[in-house]
């Protein structure tokens, strides 16, 4: 668990420090050589043409993944493991750095520019931008969703076989290799994207209880089917809006009360949220978004600090 540790963060470090070593090494063109070739190998009716014929392309890989991670997972006293582990936790994350995308999207200088940055958090191939304050909200939460949390909690689980088996899963459907798959073959890796989605969105709305107001985030969930076991159910993206209102509500509130010098409670009232329109400079959702995402973050390392502490004591 420390060496997990370790992984987390050196490779978190390395990611910020050195964003061009990222840019350049987290290159994914291989692997939609590798779908294609599968593509034109085989005809109609074959298993690859199926719900899970996303198998055929990610079983190759991943089992030589697993078999060099348990190789190494003792070779000079873990060294070598953690050195495989940082490795591949540093591929598989992101691949664009959220915090560069989202200041691109604050401080564009016009609404064309705003739509053009807005682009990068969405995926590739899918609908259009949508820049009200809701909509990026849900956006900068999807792609810290993806990017982020994903990989983290399928490397603390699996490994470094996890987190390649979430980046490839997530390659597969979205974006420019989504749309050259077959149909059941990429409604099977959606399928199987959306399974491993699950439990890092319900981890994700316990943090945001956690570092946010837990009954607004609890009444959000279950309005928005979180307590389903469908995995389908995007429920993430309506806890998100809840969590970035009530901020921006209690910023609001105690702006009041510095320039009034009234309590709200005293007063009875509690100033709604400003509203937003779609191009207004600076987009205070987006920043409330990106707090919450790295105050979540925090939690979920503090969590796996306490863990290897525990290990430490007992």
């Amino acid at each position: 668990m420390s060496a997990t540790l370790i992984a987390v963060v050196v490779a978190l470090v390395l990611g910020h420090m050195a964003p061009s070593l990222a840019t350049s090494v987290r290159q994914y063109g291989w692997y939609r050589d590798w779908l294609r070739w599968l593509d034109a190998r085989f005809p109609e009716g074959s298993f690859w043409r199926g719900r899970w014929g996303i198998a055929m392309a990610l079983a190759p890989i991943l089992l030589f993944v697993a078999l060099f991670q348990l190789a190494l997972r003792d070779a000079f006293f873990g060294l070598a493991g953690l050195i495989f582990g940082v490795v591949v936790l540093f591929y598989a994350w992101g691949p664009r750095d959220l915090d560069v995308d989202v200041d691109a999207v604050a401080n564009a200088p016009d609404p064309a520019s705003r739509r053009a940055a807005a682009m990068r958090l969405w995926p590739e191939g899918g609908m259009p931008a949508v820049l009200d304050g809701g909509s990026l909200v849900e956006a900068v939460f999807r792609n810290a969703q993806h990017r982020w949390f994903g990989v983290l909690f399928w490397f603390l689980l699996l490994g470094p076989f996890g987190a390649l088996l979430y980046r490839l899963t997530a390659i597969s459907a979205e974006g420019d290799a989504a749309t050259a798959l077959p149909d059941e073959t990429r409604e099977g890796a959606r399928h199987l994207f959306a399974t491993l989605d699950w439990p890092v969105a319900q981890l994700m709305t316990l943090s945001l209880a956690l570092v946010g107001n837990f009954d607004t985030v609890l009444g959000a969930w279950r309005d928005a089917g979180g307590a389903s076991f469908d995995v389908r159910r995007p429920f993430l993206g309506a806890v998100a809006r809840a969590s970035v209102r009530c901020e921006l509500a209690d910023e609001a509130a105690d702006y009041d009360d510095v320039g009034t010098g009234v309590e709200a409670g005293d007063a009875g009232l509690v100033p709604p949220p400003t509203p937003v329109p779609a191009f207004s400079g600076e987009v205070p959702e987006l920043r409330d978004a990106m707090s919450l995402v790295w105050r979540s973050l925090l939690v979920w390392l503090a969590v796996l600090a306490l863990f290897v502490i525990a290990g430490w004591v007992s």
